[in-house]
């Protein structure tokens, strides 16, 4: 098992930013990581990603949503061929806290990896910890622009 979680706090009600985080025909607009993204948030619907790692060659997943609540976590699994060969899961947590210009959302991004080939393909994920940096940061900007989806 292997895991990378990232955080970033961002200056807005967690609905804003799931409004931006499931709004996935505009992440092309925004996300570095992951620019194409199609399916529904809802749980048991299949969604179609293509994910650009800094440091490696552009990656399809067909992973499945396993929790899609309003304003609180979004999460998917993803898997390499069959479960326990290399699976993925992959979350967003939706926290509000306190700010004193109103609320702000803690957004908990990781994934968490597991499988046989967990070890073997470790050097191959020794890059996500940046790429979700980079999401979490263009995740932020993107809520906080005046245009943004809402």
């Amino acid at each position: 098992m292997r895991k990378i979680e990232t955080q970033v706090v961002i200056e807005a009600a967690p609905e804003q930013v799931w409004a931006v985080l499931t709004d996935f025909a505009r992440f092309g607009e925004w996300n570095p990581f992951i620019r194409e993204a199609e399916g529904e948030v809802r749980v048991g619907a299949r969604l179609r990603l293509k994910m650009f790692p800094a440091n490696g060659k552009p990656m399809v997943f067909k992973p499945r949503v396993l929790v899609a609540e309003p304003g609180v976590e979004l999460r998917w699994i993803g898997r390499l061929f069959v479960r326990g060969i290399f699976d993925g899961e992959h979350y967003f947590r939706l926290v509000e806290i306190p700010g004193a210009d109103g609320p702000h959302t803690r957004v908990e991004h990781g994934e968490l990896f597991g499988g046989l080939l967990v070890r073997a393909l470790g050097k191959m994920l020794d890059g996500t910890n940046g790429d979700f940096e980079a999401l979490n940061q263009a995740l932020r900007r993107r809520v906080l622009e005046p245009h943004a989806a809402r």
